[in-house]
This record gives C-alpha cells, structure tokens and sequence, in this order.
C-alpha cells in the first residue's frame, strides 16, 4: 500500500512539473531571449521552484551557521551537497534577489517543452567532453558579469552508491570562484536523500533542514578551499542528519 501511494506521489510531481512549466516556462523562454531581461524571467523561475517544492508537501527550515550575510551587490557560487531533484529547487527559494545561473548535464535538453527552457537559462555541459567542461568557466563568466551567481554542485551529480554520505568533490565550483574572484556560497540540504530520494517507490512529505555553513572567499589555493568546503558539509551531514 505504502509503495502504491509513493507512485502515485511521484505521478502528481509529473502532473505538477507539466502543469507549472507550461504556465511558467511561457514568460521565461519569451524574457530570456534578452539578457537584460532575465532578471524578470527568474521571477517566473522562482515561481516555478516554489510550485514544485511546495506542491510535493515538501517545506524547509533555515540554520544558519555563520553570521555572514549574502551581499545583494555581489555575484557568488553557491555549492551544496547533491541528493535528490528536489535540490535544483531550494538555491533559487533561498536567493530571490540573486538571479541564478545553474550548470547542468546536457543530457537535460531532451526533455519535452522543459529542455527548451532549461537551455536558455543554464549553462550546459557535455560530461564526457573536454572541451565543453573547458567552455563552462567562460560561460560562467559571461553569465556572472550580466549580473547572475551561479549554481554547482561540485560532486557532479548524485552517486549511485546510496551509501555515500558524500561523494568526492570536482574542482569547477573551486576554480571559477579563483579565476574570478567570485566568493563561495556554502550549504548543506538534509533530509531530501530519506524524504525525496530518486527511487520513486520511496519518499514522504516533510521538512527539510538547510545549513547556511559559510562565504568562502576566494584564495590563491583552489585546494584548500575545496577541501575546506568538503570537510564543513560532511561535518554537517554528519552532526546533523535525521
């Protein structure tokens, strides 16, 4: 009974997700045609994370773990940990005054009226190609000098070894923040790996903790700060996961 209604759970997200990208996915592909104009279609993008999580009975709570604060005039990298879909959707809720600008596998593209969308609005990048992850830090920069920060998840994608409380981290978030001294934006999302995990006969409503662990400046060491950023998320996950 328990897995009938999980499915049915994950049939009302695709219902949902539908629904809300014809509604929304609408104003964003005809704004995005004009750079100067994504600031008002990552309105509409808000609105659609918003739709999504909350319509799953999904809900967050804030902790924050720095008494830094999110600078409106400045372009950051925001990095967490990467377990579930339900991740894409928290960066753009917890930053409505910073346009967004996620890097995401091309793989997406192919999916009916949402790769349309998610095309204008992303950077992509082919995995297995060299040169297109050379390309992404010039098109990040292009992207960040029009106003936007950006969005990584520096493990690459979500492991298929569900045991990994945390997989290892990948170098892009940590050299773009280098090459143009762009500060890091750390966060660690529990929860969503036991609430929404990827296989869709588990999953329940609930809340979601967020951690607000730290700005990390830029340093000469691009080392150093992805180890730093990789030992303050596993420490969270590990004090404070349900």
């Amino acid at each position: 009974m328990v897995k009938i209604l999980n499915y049915l759970w994950r049939f009302w997200l695709l219902i949902l997700a539908f629904v809300l990208t014809i509604v929304f996915g609408v104003p964003v592909y005809i704004l995005s045609f004009n750079k100067k104009h994504y600031k008002y279609a990552y309105r509409f993008i808000r609105f659609w994370c918003y739709g999504m999580f909350y319509g799953m009975g999904l809900r967050y709570e804030l902790i924050n773990l720095t008494d830094k604060k999110v600078d409106p005039g400045r372009q950051y990298v925001v990095i967490s940990n990467h377990t579930s879909i339900m991740d894409i959707m928290l960066p753009c809720i917890l930053f409505p005054n910073h346009p967004l600008c996620y890097v995401g596998k091309k793989e997406l593209v192919k999916i009916p009226i949402f790769g349309t969308i998610y095309k204008r609005i992303c950077v992509m990048v082919d995995r297995g190609s060299a040169r297109s992850r050379a390309d992404v830090y010039r098109r990040c920069a292009e992207k960040m000098e029009e106003g936007n920060s950006i969005v990584l998840f520096p493990e690459g994608g979500v492991p298929d070894d569900t045991s990994i409380l945390l997989d290892e981290f990948k170098d892009g978030a940590f050299t773009l923040s280098t090459k143009h001294q762009s500060p890091i934006a750390v966060y660690t999302f529990v929860g969503l790996k036991e609430i929404f995990p990827f296989d869709n006969s588990k999953g329940r409503p609930g809340k979601v903790k967020v951690y607000f662990n730290d700005i990390m400046e830029p340093s000469a060491s691009q080392k150093d700060m992805k180890t730093a950023a990789f030992n303050e998320i596993k420490k969270t996950l590990l004090e404070r996961s349900i």
